[in-house]
């Protein structure tokens, strides 16, 4: 399979980024900073009270401070970072991941203040962020789905029709859900009311949003990612799997890539299943898309994380490649660095997280 293809839009126009703005801390903001480095592109880095010290701050070529300890107040505060930005002179932000890195809005400030935002189109963050909606726009793609119902038509009564449709056990999920939270197993309908309420609960809770979708449950399954790339001129590749089925409370704690039994021929479908996915929203950086597979290693679509994924590190270590420094590349307008034929799995790799 060729996982590129000519555009048919309009030339891409090439702005070299020379100096970049993380608006993150942390792991994440040292990551970037160590790629961009790389590149001879200065960096500029922004901290809370609570980080005045922290690593990232003395990394940088620049630190600026935004506000006090509460995110809320300081990493979530666009108007501050995008004023950092512009004072600085940075041409660039790189989100990382968490705070605003799969926030619509924010890239589309960024966009209208003719900062380049490292990362997707905000179109695509927009359709990837809704549960039903990217569902909808995969099964037009040609991804495998999970049966289940994601309409508008939000009722108790419709909600439990819909799961007896379905069939028992059912997983009822928070449409603009992510993180294991607004996630419920229900059994029976005897148990359908309680989880739907705890889970409708938790959603908006964490989301501001209680819209519930119900799928088919699949029982002992496992969860893997395949990393996907796209570039501005249409081109896109796979760099291969990752097995994230060890969790807690719906929250990965091992990741191993490639996914340890998956046959060859499974491999390249998931792969080629993901290209299909970021093709369908027009995809451009870094994104993973994320299955479910049962026993027979038969795959569902599950969601897409539009940014960088906590655990790109270990499908750097098989693959050979700096994933930051290929956002950074394909953000100034450049080409991926590698066609779909020259990317290989070597070795193996895990990444264990540590919760606190």
């Amino acid at each position: 399979m060729l996982c590129s293809g000519a555009s048919t839009s309009a030339p891409v126009r090439r702005r070299p980024i020379e100096k970049i703005l993380v608006a993150n801390r942390g792991e994440i903001a040292c990551r970037v900073f160590r790629s961009a480095r790389k590149l001879g592109i200065r960096s500029v880095a922004v901290f809370s009270d609570a980080d005045r010290k922290a690593m990232h701050v003395t990394m940088a070529d620049e630190a600026y401070h935004i506000g006090p300890a509460a995110s809320q107040e300081s990493y979530l505060r666009q108007d501050r970072i995008l004023e950092v930005a512009k004072r600085s002179g940075a041409q660039a932000i790189h989100p990382g991941y968490g705070f605003l890195s799969e926030n619509t809005e924010f890239a589309e400030r960024c966009a209208a203040e003719g900062i380049i935002f490292v990362g997707p189109p905000a179109s695509a963050i927009r359709d990837m962020g809704i549960k039903s909606t990217s569902k909808a726009i995969m099964s037009a793609a040609n991804v495998p789905i999970i049966e289940g119902y994601h309409g508008e038509e939000q009722s108790e009564a419709r909600l439990k029709e819909e799961a007896r449709r379905i069939g028992f056990p059912v997983m009822a999920k928070a449409v603009r859900g992510g993180g294991g939270k607004g996630m419920r197993i229900v059994m029976n309908e005897d148990e359908f009311d309680s989880q739907l309420e705890s889970a409708k609960r938790e959603a908006m809770k964490s989301f501001g949003d209680d819209a519930m979708l119900i799928e088919k449950f699949v029982a002992d399954p496992r969860h893997v990612e395949v990393q996907v790339f796209g570039d501005q001129h249409g081109n896109y590749v796979y760099l291969f799997e990752r097995d994230c089925s060890v969790q807690r409370r719906h929250q990965k704690v091992i990741e191993e890539a490639p996914a340890p039994g998956v046959t060859e021929e499974t491999r390249r479908q998931l792969g080629e299943a993901a290209v299909r996915a970021a093709r369908a929203v027009n995809y451009v950086g870094a994104g993973t898309v994320e299955f479910i597979m049962d026993s027979e290693q038969r795959f569902y679509f599950m969601e897409m994380n539009t940014r960088l994924q906590v655990e790109h590190p270990i499908t750097e270590m098989i693959t050979g490649t700096d994933l930051v420094e290929w956002q950074i590349k394909v953000a100034q307008g450049e080409p991926l660095p590698l066609r779909q034929e020259q990317l290989r799995v070597n070795g193996h790799s895990f990444e264990a997280r540590i919760y606190a």
